[in-house]
């Protein structure tokens, strides 16, 4: 138990984090980050249980310096991507631990100002594009009896999850620097992911998406061959069309995944049992 006697002028202890922090940091981050969102101020809480341990240890026990340092994490809307939010905790605590209750202002708007580019760039990665490229590859690889694919989808993720607890080694050591010296560099990445995902997605249509125009056109004595024209076209139109279809409903106003799942069931059933179109 620290006592306010022990304080330096800062308000803080005088603790350096450790290793074993930064551990326990981790745990707690992959269990329980997203364990107390709420639709007010989304991962708030969450954040604060995971660095609770160490506030504790920067501004000791029951203090009115921890007091201030957990109202100043819970006050704000919070709300990024959980595969690089400790990249926001490890310069929060690196801050904290120097300078104390006089930068709760300072952290509160580094929060802020973080969260969102952050959680464009983690969800964009490694929540659409990794599960995408390697989940796709994977599913592939294991629907031609190929055991393979399982071990590539575990094997991604743990070196996902991996990633996710060594990002806050160097996000503490970095500071600030992190943000400005590296900015150039996770755009980059951030755009050559995009434009593989993009890649990939096209050949996940081409290899799952299997539908055939089926429906006889006779002109006279000649039977077109609808399918075939469309071969000629382009290789796999028909299935490009039909995703293409699905993104324009989703692109509605009011439209859901699921109301658009709905309507290709039912479009499908209606046109499959009329004999206009078939599986590939």
């Amino acid at each position: 138990m620290t006592t306010m006697s022990s304080k330096l002028p800062n308000g803080t202890t005088g603790y350096k984090l450790t290793k074993a922090d930064f551990q326990q940091i981790n745990r707690r981050n992959l269990v329980g980050f997203q364990a107390g969102w709420n639709y007010e101020r989304m991962q708030h809480s969450g954040y604060l249980w995971i660095i609770l341990p160490q506030l504790r240890k920067i501004y000791g026990d029951n203090t009115e310096e921890l007091k201030t340092a957990a109202r100043t994490h819970c006050a704000p809307f919070f709300n990024t991507s959980n595969f690089l939010n400790t990249i926001i905790t490890g310069i929060d605590l690196a801050i904290e631990e120097e300078e104390g209750i006089q930068s709760l202002e300072t952290v509160a708007s580094l929060k802020t100002g973080l969260m969102g580019p952050l959680a464009s760039i983690g969800d964009s990665i490694f929540g659409s594009l990794l599960p995408t490229i390697f989940g796709a590859l994977a599913a592939n690889m294991a629907m031609n009896g190929n055991p393979l694919g399982i071990l590539i989808w575990v094997i991604v993720n743990i070196v996902v999850d991996w990633f996710r607890c060594k990002q806050i080694y160097i996000a503490y050591d970095q500071g600030m620097k992190l943000v400005t010296t590296m900015s150039d560099q996770l755009n980059a990445i951030t755009d050559a992911a995009t434009v593989m995902g993009v890649f990939m997605v096209g050949a996940l249509v081409s290899t799952n998406v299997g539908i055939v125009i089926s429906a006889p056109i006779a002109l006279g004595d000649v039977t077109v061959d609808l399918q075939n024209i469309c071969n000629m076209i382009c290789p796999k139109l028909v299935p490009a069309a039909l995703v293409g279809f699905v993104y324009w409903l989703l692109g509605k106003k009011g439209m859901t995944s699921t109301k658009a799942i709905f309507i290709v069931l039912i479009l499908a059933t209606a046109l499959g049992a009329l004999g206009w179109i078939a599986k590939g």
